[in-house]
């Protein structure tokens, strides 16, 4: 007999297979959710250059935020509608070619015009990532009967507040040293990195029989234009405060009307008003974000138009000198994803916002280096915790089959409020930044600040805790 006849056979290892919200699965979320904030942000430093090359003043040059803000209003819940019918990982990869398409596009943008219907490109392409990732992360917790780890959602959040918050560094260091068209161009390799990485490591989509009359039904595109043209409306009305056109008002609460008797009537209504009427805690949230992002985007558009119009800093320098709030920033969004509570970040985001308006208020163009960077620091904390916090409570209070359709209102919310910004810093501008001007922004965003934090304590809708 064989003395190896005895030996017990061992069964061969089975293949390890990657954790179900680990790297594989949240890298490629993260990386498109990306793209988005680092579009929004990443352009402030590179605005001053593009208004000298096409003679343009600050209001002119904020329709290149505003028009980004504007299609992503709408697109991002229009996106996330389509992620929950045709499946998020198809409208997630058909959303990143858009944003190679925008990047090809605007390196060759030649005026002030094109640019900006290149940004409003960028706003349809980067619409779909947040929704249909959020989407996906509920379809994988659904199918394996848990929910998704709070921290592997935080990352999403943590992504997107990052980028967010160091688009300042990178528009400036990019703008300095290429021109501000490399801000566009750096989207193509972007977007095909995390397409090739969706495709690798995404799970994906189940087989989808809605028929094309009720994917009609369900987007509600009637609703979807009274929701545009109430936007657009409003936004012409807040883009000239200095002048106001008084008939854009009007015609603004006159859509607004017709959009919320449209949604009383209709089964599946873009904007779910008897939703938000009846979620009132899922409102609140929505409101208390589009809040808490004017004042973040007044300071990350504002703050660098004021470091290269009012201090005579260079694109990188003020890009540099906003480094600091940065790391803050990625800081308080790590610290947001790791702890339960949820009212706690917004009373400590609104109570920073405060003490950074102070800061604010005493700087002007003849402070110390050093001075200016501690003066905006405080404002990285509301940059990154706040995000973190909204999606945590948008999680618990959207229904769970409407996910992907709240995440893309939580969105529309915040561009809502970064429209506003952009409204704001051209009425207290005008033609370019000055001391006075960053002063007068410090005293508004001041008295919200004192709003937000006392309402925010009163708020007895806003859970304590995150659910695991």
């Amino acid at each position: 007999m064989r003395s190896d006849s005895l030996a017990v056979a061992t069964p061969p290892a089975a293949p390890s297979r990657p954790a179900p919200f680990g790297f594989r699965f949240v890298a490629p979320l993260a990386l498109g959710s990306t793209l988005n904030p680092i579009n929004s942000t990443m352009i402030s430093t590179a605005l001053v250059p593009i208004a000298g090359d096409f003679r343009a003043s600050v209001a002119q040059t904020g329709w290149l935020v505003a028009g980004l803000y504007l299609t992503s209003a709408i697109a991002q819940p229009t996106m996330g509608r389509l992620a929950d019918l045709f499946g998020p990982r198809r409208i997630y990869l058909i959303s990143l070619g858009l944003v190679a398409l925008a990047g090809l596009a605007g390196a060759l943008a030649p005026s002030l015009g094109m640019l900006i219907a290149v940004r409003v490109l960028l706003g349809i392409g980067t619409s779909g990532a947040y929704p249909s990732a959020m989407r996906i992360f509920r379809t994988q917790g659904d199918r394996l009967g848990v929910a998704p780890p709070r921290v592997a959602m935080g990352v999403l959040s943590f992504a997107g507040v990052a980028t967010t918050a160091i688009g300042p560094v990178l528009g400036g260091l990019l703008t300095g040293a290429f021109g501000w068209h490399s801000i566009f161009t750096v989207n193509l390799p972007l977007s095909l990195l995390a397409m090739g990485l969706a495709v690798l490591w995404t799970p994906k989509d189940q087989p989808r029989t809605a028929s094309f009359a009720h994917v009609m039904a369900e987007l509600d595109l009637l609703g979807i234009g009274l929701f545009g043209a109430w936007l657009l409306s409003l936004m012409l009305f807040l883009m000239n405060l200095d002048h106001p056109i008084w008939w854009a008002l009007l015609v603004s609460v006159a859509f607004g009307i017709v959009l919320v008797a449209h949604s009383l009537r209709h089964a599946q209504p873009f904007i779910d008003v008897r939703m938000l009427a009846r979620n009132r805690p899922l409102t609140l949230t929505y409101l208390r974000i589009a809040a808490i992002l004017l004042i973040v985007y007044c300071i990350l558009y504002g703050f660098a138009q004021w470091l290269e119009s009012g201090a005579s800093f260079t694109s990188t320098q003020a890009g540099l000198i906003t480094l600091p709030m940065s790391g803050v920033a990625a800081l308080a969004s790590l610290a947001g994803a790791r702890t339960k509570s949820i009212r706690t970040p917004f009373i400590i985001s609104a109570a920073a916002s405060l003490f950074g308006c102070v800061g604010l208020f005493l700087i002007g163009h003849q402070t110390p280096v050093w001075l200016i960077a501690m003066a905006v620091m405080l404002f990285g904390l509301p940059t990154g915790m706040a995000s973190t916090a909204t999606q945590a409570a948008v999680y618990i209070q959207a229904p769970a089959s409407e996910i992907g359709t709240a995440s893309g209102l939580q969105r529309t919310a915040t561009y809502i409020g970064a429209i506003t910004a952009t409204s704001l810093l051209g009425f207290v501008y005008g033609q370019h930044a000055t001391d006075h001007g960053l002063h007068t922004l410090a005293i508004v965003m001041g008295v919200l600040s004192a709003v937000l934090v006392v309402a925010t304590i009163l708020d007895r809708t806003l859970p304590r805790i995150a659910a695991e």
